[in-house]
């Protein structure tokens, strides 16, 4: 049997970039897995997780969830890092 962790590693995306993106859609984690691993398959794809986690960006800041903020702005740079295509 699959674990969250085995889900996510396949994903090619990280554990923050999933919770990113189920923080963003309202989604449980394993549904952000799903759908990340569909989004990540393609430039515009990756594109929406980007602004995705940009949009959770801003919602911290206007929170002034200073430690969710940072957490963000990390998980947008590696991300960045590793999907140059929506750079």
């Amino acid at each position: 049997m699959l674990t969250i962790e085995d889900c996510i590693a396949l994903s090619e995306l990280t554990e923050e970039e999933i919770l990113a993106i189920a923080e963003h859609e309202h989604i449980p984690e394993m549904a952000a897995v799903e759908l990340g691993n569909y989004l990540v398959q393609t430039p515009s794809g990756e594109m929406r997780i980007k602004a995705m986690i940009q949009d959770d960006i801003v919602q911290a800041s206007r929170e002034h969830n200073r430690e969710r903020l940072l957490t963000l702005k990390l998980c947008l740079k590696h991300f960045l890092e590793h999907h140059t295509s929506c750079r």
